[in-house]
């Protein structure tokens, strides 16, 4: 058994989980679906505290509103932040599965100093996690662009980030702003262009294909409206490539781009052509190696439109319809070496056998060798430790529970059989087990999470059923 360090990808792969268009999937379900965990997961929420509606979902509370599109309510339309125990439920169920939360939150930008430090020190428990501050703030359709002006939403962006910055300094900020343009400036730079500086990430949210009309109309070809647009990739690239090149030049220290939000919209394409776009997308990055990219958010996971890898089921939402799309985004960009973490043995370690959580780009865990005589018909690994853990095999990831106790993990060799003897390296790593660092006192512990395995995990491995029926 070695130490195991778990690096960034060259190109990280977040999900988005919920929004104004779809609920929150569990992360047992999507883990099982889709076979390995993201860097990050994306879920969306709004803080409008101060309004007369608050705390309701605003499109449940204004459900007979006859509405000209998404946004045409009071305050956005995401799940209220702090409400009903939300987000934090999601924000440990994300942290426990090895995933990176991405709160994406948009803010009443009159919310006085004290209403924006107790947010912050919400946050201090949730590792390195992101948030991602009144988002699109180029555009006009958010009530952070509705009711206050440019150069107040730069100004508000610049203020929450620093007292984030003193509350929580665990916490990673992402501006997300407006494109470059072809004359060399950015939109609306003056208003934003201090935000460039004391942000960590620099974010476009963008859709090879969208119908921005949803959910009121159709996308149809003949829309005399024209509610939906389909763009190239080499054009979104260019867009990138332009507003990387003018952020640089507004700050003295680069920060790396990514994007918080993308998809092509089936609405546009169809089903059957909606993931070849993305993978084309996806692609150019790795092929071309570029380093200053450093993430996609897939927009989302299920979506009550054709936004998702699944669509939801309008007779019940907790039942999801899988799309085309979700095969080739697992296969072609998911588990393609680029967009995957890295991985460093070390030295040998005894058990008990220290581990240490920072992220999911940087952890400490378990290299254990397994020998399989052939392609097994059970697997199964037993740990009766009081423990969380993820763990890979043959390509698949695991999760435990720390109330479980043994895993089932033939699915590893059902889609990738061994055609004879091999050893395999388990991976083993312990994120925290209920989703939180716990303050114990030590100068990291809002950064790093440790845990101790006391003994090797017992595998129960066989390669014949004990009966066959006749």
């Amino acid at each position: 058994m070695k130490k195991l360090h778990m690096g960034p990808a060259n190109c990280s792969l977040d999900l988005g989980d919920g929004s104004e268009r779809a609920e929150y999937v569990n992360q047992d379900y999507i883990l099982h679906k889709l076979g390995r965990p993201h860097r990050g997961v994306n879920i969306m929420y709004t803080y409008y505290p101060n309004d007369k509606e608050w705390p309701a979902r605003i499109s449940k509370y204004y459900k007979d509103k006859d509405i000209s599109g998404a946004w045409d309510y009071p305050y956005d339309d995401y799940f209220p932040y702090g409400a009903d125990g939300h987000p934090f439920d999601q924000m440990a169920d994300i942290r426990k599965h090895g995933q990176e939360v991405l709160l994406t939150l948009t803010l009443d930008c009159g919310l006085s100093d004290e209403q924006l430090r107790e947010v912050a020190r919400q946050l201090r428990p949730y590792g390195r996690m992101m948030i991602r501050i009144n988002h699109e703030c180029c555009g006009s359709w958010f009530q952070h662009n509705k009711r206050y002006t440019y150069e107040q939403v730069g100004a508000f962006f610049v203020k929450f980030a620093g007292i984030i910055r003193e509350e929580a300094p665990n916490v990673r900020i992402i501006f997300c702003g407006g494109w470059g343009k072809e004359d060399g400036h950015m939109e609306q730079e003056e208003a934003f262009k201090n935000c460039y500086d004391v942000a960590d990430f620099w974010s476009c949210d963008t859709y090879l294909a969208l119908h921005y009309g949803w959910p009121v109309d159709v996308a149809e070809p003949e829309n005399v409206q024209r509610s939906w647009k389909a763009d190239s990739v080499q054009k979104l690239v260019d867009q990138f490539t332009r507003t990387y090149k003018r952020a640089c030049e507004l700050t003295p220290v680069p920060k790396p781009m990514i994007t918080a939000e993308f998809n092509t919209d089936g609405d546009v394409t169809g089903p059957r052509m909606q993931g070849e776009s993305v993978v084309r997308f996806a692609h150019y990055w790795r092929d071309n190696k570029i380093d200053w990219f450093k993430s996609i958010s897939m927009y989302q996971f299920r979506d009550r439109g054709r936004l998702g890898l699944e669509i939801e089921d309008p007779n019940n939402d907790a039942v999801g319809i899988e799309q085309p799309m979700l095969k080739m985004y697992r296969d072609e960009v998911l588990n393609d070496p680029w967009f995957m973490p890295t991985f460093e043995e070390g030295d040998e370690v005894p058990f008990p056998a220290k581990l240490r959580w920072g992220s999911s780009e940087d952890a400490d865990g378990l290299a254990i060798p397994i020998e399989f005589e052939g392609n097994p018909e059970f697997c199964e690994m037993t740990v009766e430790q009081n423990i969380g853990l993820m763990v890979e095999l043959n390509g698949r990831w695991f999760y435990k529970a720390p109330g479980v106790k043994t895993i089932d993990m033939m699915s590893a060799f059902f889609d990738k059989p061994l055609d004879g003897p091999c050893t395999l390296t388990m991976k083993l790593f312990a994120p925290p087990a209920d989703g939180l660092n716990v303050n114990d006192g030590s100068v990291d512990w809002n950064i790093n999470y440790r845990a101790t395995l006391e003994e090797a995990p017992k595998m129960r491995i066989r390669y014949q059923a004990p009966g066959v029926v006749g």
